[in-house]
This record gives structure tokens, C-alpha cells and sequence, in this order.
């Protein structure tokens, strides 16, 4: 029997975004190529390259899904870190990359990291804090869990600084990325609270700000796509 589908909404209650991304796992990865046009692997490519991973270090991906971008990371050698606070993802993603010594995967919610003081030289969010009920304490904590100097890389969601493109962006997350949803996802629901979320998420200079205000130092910001993604990068002060 197929279970019904799981619809987060806007407050985020940590077990119904979870147990939404629990159903969307083992197709998420080729729907979000599909509904981003391609362009995730373009910002995938751009935040391992702000990441800039190294032999040795020990980097924390955070909301690491099904491991696609910890992967990349994973391959300059690093000790990677893939953590997601949905179970199923966490699953699928240990499956496909069983194989990989340096990879491991933790069930963790980024409002209560599982890790000492201290312990990463890197960490890195991609599309995952638009979905955690407390972003700014996300932010806290994902500092805690960084060396003094060590630094983060947020790719997420974000507003195109042009009007006329901005419209024509949210035509698109409104009128036709639903219709492509149903045909390509296994819960075209979940694809509707994306819509949600991003619609009311801060934009570039507000993200920026509640990272200071969580002590990161540094803080700046890139658009990509247009302003559609942007990669915020801080650093933990020393």
C-alpha cells in the first residue's frame, strides 16, 4: 500500500519535513536536475569550489541528502561528514556510496548537531537551511562545531536583484514546475511547500546579516543563476 503523501508547510515541524524527504528519496536527486534544468549540478560545482576541499581536513555537510555533494567533496580526499535529519536520505545515500572510506553518514538535525566543539575545519549547507524551523541557530550551531578560522559555505535559494527575471523565475516555480513535479516526483507535494519556502525565505543581504549576528566574520555573498541561488561564504573568528 502506498503510504500518503507528506506535506511540510511553513512551519516546519522538524518530523513533517523529515518524513517528507523520507518519501521523495530514492528520485530526488534526478527531480531536482529535471526541475532545476540542469542548473544543480552547476551549483553543486560552485559550492565545492568555494568549499575547496583539502586531504586532511574534516568537513561537515549539512543537510547532505542522499550524498550528492558531500561526494564531490569526498573525492579531494577530505574526510567528509554527510548529515541529514531525514532517515530515508541518510539511508539511500550510505547505499549508493557504501564504497567510499572517507564518506560517512549521520542522522543528525542541524538545531542540535551531534559533533564536539571545535571538531570541522569546513562546513557547508546546501538547500537545507530554508527548511530548518530555526535557521539562526542552525548558524550557532553550525559555528560551534567549527575550528576557530575554519569556514562556511551556505548554497541556498535566493532573490534575483532583477525584476523583470524575478517574475519570471516565480512563473515558473508557479505555474510550471508543479505540472513537471507531478510527472517526475514521487510526492509532487513536497514540490509545493519548495515553492512555499522559497517564496518566503530572506533574501542575500538578510542571510548575510543573521550570520554575523551569529558571530561568523567575513560574510559575503555570490548570486548564481541570476540571483536564483546564492553562495554565502563566513569565516569562525580565531
Amino acid at each position: 500500500m502506498t503510504p500518503e503523501p507528506n506535506r511540510a508547510d511553513l512551519a516546519k515541524d522538524p518530523a513533517r519535513v523529515s518524513g517528507m524527504f523520507d518519501q521523495v528519496a530514492a528520485k530526488y536527486d534526478r527531480t531536482n536536475t529535471v526541475l532545476s534544468l540542469g542548473n544543480d549540478r552547476f551549483w553543486r560545482v560552485a559550492t565545492t569550489r568555494a568549499v575547496a576541499p583539502q586531504a586532511g581536513q574534516r568537513i561537515l555537510d549539512l543537510a547532505a541528502g542522499t550524498g550528492a555533494s558531500s561526494v564531490a567533496l569526498a573525492r579531494s580526499g577530505a574526510d567528509v561528514v554527510a548529515a541529514d535529519f531525514s532517515p530515508g536520505m541518510i539511508a539511500e545515500g550510505a547505499r549508493r556510496y557504501a564504497d567510499l572510506p572517507n564518506l560517512s553518514f549521520v542522522e543528525a538535525n542541524a538545531t542540535d548537531l551531534p559533533f564536539d566543539d571545535d571538531e570541522f575545519d569546513t562546513v557547508t549547507m546546501s538547500f537545507g537551511l530554508r527548511n530548518v524551523d530555526q535557521p539562526k541557530k542552525a548558524l550557532r550551531e553550525l559555528r560551534r562545531v567549527t575550528k576557530p578560522g575554519g569556514r562556511i559555505v551556505v548554497c541556498e535559494f535566493s532573490t534575483p536583484p532583477s525584476a523583470l527575471f524575478g517574475g519570471l523565475y516565480r512563473f515558473y516555480n508557479d505555474r510550471v514546475l508543479p505540472r513537471v513535479a507531478r510527472v517526475v516526483s514521487s510526492n509532487s507535494e513536497a514540490y509545493d511547500y519548495l515553492n512555499e519556502s522559497i517564496r518566503h525565505w530572506p533574501d542575500q543581504p538578510t542571510l548575510s546579516a543573521w550570520m554575523r549576528e551569529e558571530g561568523w566574520v567575513d560574510v559575503a555573498y555570490r548570486n548564481l543563476s541570476l540571483g536564483i541561488v546564492a553562495l554565502h561564504r563566513g569565516t569562525n573568528p580565531s
